[in-house]
């Protein structure tokens, strides 16, 4: 029977309470104790297989666990943290890793081996595990698949891991991009596609052109190479005046000169991907924005024949309802904002290159410094050019009929690509120069005598006016035909 004489006494129970109190304090003592001991002397790697072998903490375990998400679009932007890892990852493929993707390009020489979508890619720094996941998360119909990566790691590595692990990431792919870099030829929709969707499609760009073999005056060509090592050396001469990093040209010059040519001379000397947009493709102003903000840094933004591609209305031009000119068109305001207004500063180390075949013909205000900021004025065949035409074709310096040959062409305007293909046409010297002096002889009777190449060029803009809209279905119909043979080599 229960007693109030049985019952401990208030002391005792104090002191009972006493001695729990301190073994509880030192058995928590002891656990922190053992805690940093265990994780001076065991990595985390060899922690976390040890708990999952034992069944330790594991609720605990989950919880500390923290989960980054790479997205590969930000908005409309491309993430380069999600490009990075991408190019990072190849790197860490292991035997463990079940589904890998495989691909091979007509002009590769090696196949291109990434992570399947849901596999983990588990990487160590400094001691630390990192588990990276590709993830693929469908859309709705009509709409692109989103993909993102997921980086896992004990959550007291936070501050390591943003601070110092990610931009390490980044810099070591730009390291690995820059060592295997193919360049690449961007076209709006499919176009090859070996990049795996959006709104640019790719091939792959192996053009041969170089400033070595461009026929262009000598000074012009100094000047130019100049200027783009300028540009590329200044990113915080950029950023302390206040100016997005990118530069603007303007070729200019009649057909034949070697425009198109120039820009594969650039991108070549620069390691740069170009992005061929046409005009004519884009819907309005907000389809010009998110094409340009698609696009990758150190780039080519070409538009070619800018005079005829498309029609720019004026800003102030209205319809007859009083509504502007420019509702869901392409409008000179939205040119405008595209070469140098807010949404030209949406990535770094471009440049944006015009060609036309009428610099008159275009609106004053494209040609200002900070849009067109340097113009390339591509001029008929000189005598530099010839002589270098020769060389590069027929692989000789001097010949007797030189001196025959470049005193026509003081009364004759001739493109380089002109002069190109008469000496392609035999691998003799002596035929093919033969060939080009007659060539210039019929041209001379057929076109007048000027005094100034200035009136001539003139004229023949005049006279090539009408053949434009002509001249640019044939070039895109070789183009469209050059596209198809590489997909179908793919």
């Amino acid at each position: 029977m229960f007693s109030l004489s049985n019952m401990p006494s208030t002391s005792s129970v104090l002191s009972a309470y006493t001695s729990f109190a301190a073994s509880a304090m030192l058995v928590r003592s002891m656990a922190s104790e053992v805690r940093a001991i265990v994780d001076q002397c065991i990595p985390d790697h060899l922690q976390t297989k040890l708990l999952s072998v034992f069944g330790l903490l594991y609720s605990a375990n989950r919880s500390s666990q923290l989960t980054l998400v790479v997205n590969e679009y930000d908005g409309y932007t491309f993430n380069q943290m999600f490009e990075g890892a991408e190019i990072f990852l190849r790197t860490k493929i292991t035997p463990s890793v079940e589904r890998l993707r495989v691909s091979k390009f007509s002009k590769d020489k090696n196949l291109s081996v990434s992570v399947d979508r849901n596999q983990v890619i588990v990487d160590e720094f400094r001691g630390v595990e990192l588990r990276w996941r590709l993830v693929t998360a469908e859309r709705e119909e009509g709409r692109e698949e989103r993909k993102y990566f997921e980086l896992s790691f004990h959550r007291k590595h936070e501050e390591l891991v943003l601070g110092t692990y990610l931009p390490y990431v980044l810099e070591r792919s730009k390291t690995i991009k820059e060592e295997n870099k193919a360049m690449k030829l961007y076209s709006l929709g499919f176009c090859g596609d070996e990049d795996g969707g959006g709104v640019w499609g790719s091939i792959k760009l192996d053009h041969p052109a170089t400033f070595d073999t461009l026929a262009m005056d000598e000074n012009a060509k100094r000047e130019l190479k100049e200027d783009l090592d300028r540009f590329v050396k200044r990113k915080d001469f950029y950023r302390r005046v206040g100016k997005a990093w990118k530069r603007g040209y303007l070729l200019y010059g009649p057909p034949g000169t070697g425009k198109s040519t120039l820009i594969a001379a650039m991108a070549n000397y620069l390691n740069f991907n170009i992005y061929d947009l046409e005009l004519a493709s884009v819907q309005g102003n907000s389809d010009l924005r998110n094409l340009l903000v698609a696009t990758a840094t150190r780039s080519i933004i070409v538009i070619e024949d800018i005079d005829c591609s498309v029609e720019l209305h004026d800003r102030g031009a209205t319809t007859t309802a009083g509504n502007k000119e420019g509702d869901g068109r392409l409008t000179l305001s939205g040119m405008l904002n595209f070469m140098d207004g807010l949404w030209s500063s949406c990535g770094d180390e471009r440049i944006i290159v015009f060609t036309t075949n009428h610099k008159d013909k275009l609106d004053p205000a494209l040609l200002r410094p900070g849009r067109m900021d340097m113009h390339i004025h591509m001029s008929y065949c000189t005598p530099d050019g010839l002589r270098l035409l020769v060389s590069n074709y027929l692989g000789i310096i001097n010949h007797q009929l030189m001196g025959e040959i470049e005193g026509l062409m003081k009364n004759v305007n001739v493109t380089p690509a002109e002069v190109a293909e008469e000496l392609m046409k035999s691998d003799d010297a002596e035929v093919a120069l033969n060939g080009l002096v007659e060539f210039l002889k019929r041209k001379a009777t057929d076109e007048p005598h000027y005094n100034s190449n200035v009136e001539a060029g003139v004229l023949v803009q005049q006279m090539e006016c009408n053949k434009d809209e002509e001249e640019r279905r044939r070039r895109r119909k070789i183009r469209k035909r050059s596209l198809e043979r590489e997909i179908n080599e793919t």
